[in-house]
Order: structure tokens, then C-alpha cells, then sequence
């Protein structure tokens, strides 16, 4: 909870303590309390904001104030002790129900970077005018992406930026989208817009110790560069630059400057699942060269940017969750840009013809894995063309491990600890989605070694983390065949 509204919640326990329990308060006590609570929960209200998980406690609050006030005037106002009870019953249910929906459903705080830099950020549209958009059947229209920017930056006093858009329509549009596809009324999600990043909007890049190393991240299918953030802006917080596409029509949703709010569109044929998986990697994958050649001519200065001579452009590193983590190994794999990258849980799209990779690549695994595979494969009921496909990603896997890979299965994961997801609430890990780690901590071990990796193989600098088991991270198992 935030400090006011705790604050809130004490206040209107102690006016009911009063209330409840105390047959008479003098008249100044009663005074005080109503207007020290009237001016908690006003500050509440302007300083952090309204958000629906603490109505019980405003309603209660309010109707304690007046009850409070009348009692500062009136000492002999009786109420009956079954009525009594029943109302202290009834207000501290709600007030734990508030304190519950407050505390599960949290305004929360992305990690704390630790890195030497500022973080600034930029939003970029890019349209690729010799790609045609085939999630679409507009005649004529061309691939769009937004891609967000992280960067070291200059030191600035600033606010930070939202997580999500400030623009309120911007923000309505975009919380109608999630709503309906997550099946709650948009009021549930509106709380969102008080969550901040540790990164400033618009900051000027810090040229002093540039050119920076690019890494380019990829979202998982039908999520989105949102719960990304913490990770690009600690790569940046380290002397990174970090460009993260929202690969349009294959997120939840995505918001363009004019004011268009795209939503998931990518239709996947699950009777030719592999072909079709296949063909939508490859427009992910050629969103991935594109995006380069952009930053690459804003770079140069070719196109207009605040980051022309800030990329060192030698050194472009490439990371991804889910499908996004397969399309970090099959852009990394085909294109001789990028010397390094990471997949973080993604089940590969393409397996034929990706024998030897010959650059340092990470794969980032639940703790189950290898198991989960080796029990799907001794099961009698498992499909063979799947148990076929999982073979080879294993043996490819292995190959990559030959060249200095590395495949670490991390205990407590499930499949969106390799996102912030685990961060919205800790309801998340009843669903499946999130495993037993605490969201920061698997935050933490994360970061930590994505940070390592590219240390090593994109700045030169001596690896730690990946040379073996941690006593820092016992969660982290290095896999040997």
C-alpha cells in the first residue's frame, strides 16, 4: 500500500476503536481525530489519487467523521449494542477487504536500478514502406511499429514517466483493449495509471560516454513491451542502449501517436501449427532487421534522432521472452549484426537449418524444463510430430552450448517470470503463469544475468555470474548434458 493510504486505514481504525469501544471521548480528542483523519484523506485523495481497492476504507472513513464530529457535540448519543457490534463487524470486514484488493492489486514500484546511469527514454514509429502488413487485409498497408528507447542519460529533474501513456484518452483506449481481453470492466484496471518507471521521458542522451551497445528486445506473442521495462531500463541504468518493439497486431495492444490503439490480430493455424508459427516468426524476425537498419541510420544521422554517434552499432546484442526469446535466436542466428543473444523461455519457431550457431547465446529455462520434456516424450499419449520437434530443439540447444552457450534452468520460474507480470500481483503465481519466486527476487536473478551476458560478450568485460553456480542465486542451475 501506498504511505497515505496506510496512513488512511490506521486513521479510520482508530476512529472506529473510538467509536466502538470508548463510551466517551472528550470533545477535543474527538475534533482532532475527525480533522487530522478529514486531512489525511484528503492529501490521500490529491497527493497518490482515487483508486477503486480503498472505496470501503473512503466510505467508512467519511461516515466515521461525521460520526466522530456529532459525538464532539454530543457525548450521550447511544447506539444499541447488537446494532453496535454488527457495524464494527461489518466496517472491519470491508476494511480488510480494501487493505486485501489494495495489497494484491498494488500501485508498485518497478525494481530500484543499480546501475552508474540516468535513464531516458523515447518512443519511435517506424513504418517499413517496402513491407506489406499481412496481419491485416487493408489494401496497401504497410508493417507500423512502435519501439520504445532506453539510453544512459543526462542527469535531470524531472519526473519520471508513467508505465503507461499520461494522455487520458490515450490510457482509456488502451485499458478498453486489456479489459476486454482479460474480461474485466475497464474501471478494475484504472489504478494502473499511477504505476511510474525509473525512467524520464525525453531526457537528453548522455553523450559524454557513448557510443553504447545495442540491445534489441522482443516481447513474448500477445503481450507487449510493457512488461519489459524493468529489464531494458536496468540494461540502460549499465551503459545500454535498449530498443524494445511492440510487434503490432501480435500484442494485447498498442498505442500509435495519432491516437490508434491496435489489439491482437495474428491468427495462428493450430492444424498447421508449425507452418504457421513459422511464417509469422519471420515478419517478427524481419521487424527485427528493420528496426536495426532504422537505429542504424539515425545513428549515422541519415534519419533525424537524438541519437546519432550514441550506438556503437559493433556491438548489438538481442534478448526476447516466449516467442520473442525464439525470435532473439532465429534474428541472431541470421543476422551477422548481432553478436550475441538471450532466449527466455521461448519454444523455437524454426529448427531446420539452425545447426551451429557460432555466437555466444543464453537460454534462460523453468526449473522443469528438461524434465518437462522427457516426460512428454515418455508419455503414451504424446504426439510424435511434437515429441520430434522438441527433440530437435533440444539437440540445436545442445549445439549452441558447444559454442559458448549456456542453458540455465532457474528454480521457482514458471513461463512469466521472465517478465514484470509477477510484479502487478502476487495473485499472478495462483494462476500458473508465474511460479513460487518472489516477482522482485526473479526480477532480480534476471536481470542480473542478462546483465552479465551482454557485459561479457558486447563490452569486453569479465563475466561472473555465467561462469557457474552462485552462491548469491541458488536458484540458478547451469544444465550440463
Amino acid at each position: 500500500m501506498r504511505l497515505f493510504e496506510l496512513m488512511l486505514v490506521i486513521f479510520c481504525f482508530v476512529m472506529l476503536f473510538y467509536l466502538l469501544l470508548v463510551k466517551k471521548t472528550p470533545r477535543k480528542i474527538s475534533a482532532s481525530i475527525a480533522v487530522a483523519s478529514a486531512v489525511v484523506l484528503l492529501v490521500q485523495l490529491f497527493m497518490e489519487g482515487y483508486r477503486w481497492q480503498m472505496l470501503f476504507v473512503y466510505v467508512i472513513t467519511v461516515l466515521s467523521i461525521i460520526f466522530m464530529i456529532i459525538r464532539s457535540f454530543d457525548n450521550h448519543v447511544k447506539i444499541g449494542k447488537s446494532l453496535k457490534y454488527s457495524l464494527g463487524f461489518f466496517s472491519f470486514l470491508l476494511m480488510a477487504v480494501s487493505v486485501g484488493l489494495s495489497v494484491y492489486l498494488p500501485v508498485f514500484n518497478l525494481p530500484k536500478l543499480d546501475g552508474a546511469y540516468s535513464v531516458g527514454t523515447q518512443t519511435l514509429h517506424l513504418i517499413d514502406g517496402d513491407r506489406e502488413e499481412v496481419f491485416t487485409d487493408k489494401q496497401g498497408d504497410r508493417r507500423e511499429l512502435i519501439v520504445q528507447v532506453w539510453y544512459p542519460a543526462e542527469k535531470t529533474d524531472t519526473k519520471t514517466k508513467k508505465l503507461f501513456p499520461d494522455d487520458p484518452e490515450t490510457f482509456d483506449r488502451l485499458m478498453g483493449t486489456y479489459s476486454s481481453r482479460l474480461g474485466v470492466p475497464a474501471f478494475v484496471l484504472d489504478y494502473l495509471k499511477y504505476i511510474e518507471s525509473n525512467s524520464h521521458d525525453g531526457a537528453k542522451v548522455l553523450r559524454s560516454a557513448s557510443p553504447y551497445p545495442l540491445v534489441i528486445l522482443s516481447h513474448g506473442m500477445g503481450t507487449g513491451i510493457l512488461i519489459h521495462k524493468s529489464q531494458a531500463e536496468n540494461l540502460a541504468s549499465h551503459g545500454f542502449i535498449v530498443a524494445a518493439i511492440d510487434h503490432t497486431y501480435s500484442t494485447m495492444t498498442t498505442a500509435f501517436p495519432d491516437g490508434e490503439v491496435t489489439g491482437y490480430e495474428t491468427v495462428v493455424d493450430e492444424n498447421n501449427f508449425f507452418e504457421a508459427t513459422n511464417k509469422i516468426g519471420k515478419v517478427w524476425t524481419e521487424d527485427v532487421d528493420f528496426v536495426i537498419e532504422q537505429l542504424d541510420q539515425m545513428n549515422t544521422g541519415a534519419i533525424q534522432s537524438d541519437f546519432k554517434e550514441t550506438m556503437d552499432l559493433n556491438h548489438i546484442g538481442m534478448m526476447g521472452h516466449s516467442f520473442g526469446g525464439a525470435t532473439a535466436f532465429d534474428a541472431s542466428y541470421l543476422n551477422d549484426k548481432i553478436q550475441a543473444g538471450i532466449n527466455m523461455d521461448g519454444t523455437l519457431f524454426e529448427i531446420k537449418n539452425r545447426e551451429s550457431m557460432n555466437k555466444p547465446f543464453l537460454f534462460m529455462r523453468t526449473e522443469d524444463y528438461i524434465t518437462g520434456i522427457e516426460q512428454y516424450k515418455n508419455s503414451p499419449d504424446a504426439d510424435e510430430q511434437i515429441k520430434k520437434y522438441l527433440s530437435d530443439e533440444l539437440a540445436i540447444v545442445d549445439d549452441v552450448m558447444k559454442y559458448e552457450g549456456t542453458l540455465l534452468l532457474i528454480d521457482g520460474t514458471a513461463h512469466y517470470n521472465f517478465t514484470d507480470l509477477p510484479l502487478f500481483s502476487k495473485l499472478i503465481s495462483l494462476t500458473g503463469m508465474a511460479g513460487s519466486i518472489d516477482g522482485y527476487r526473479g526480477a532480480e536473478i534476471v536481470n542480473k544475468y542478462v546483465l552479465d551476458f551482454f557485459n561479457k560478450h558486447l563490452k569486453g568485460m569479465e563475466g561472473t555470474l555465467l561462469n557457474g553456480p552462485s552462491e548469491a542465486y541458488p536458484e540458478v542451475k547451469f544444465y550440463r548434458k
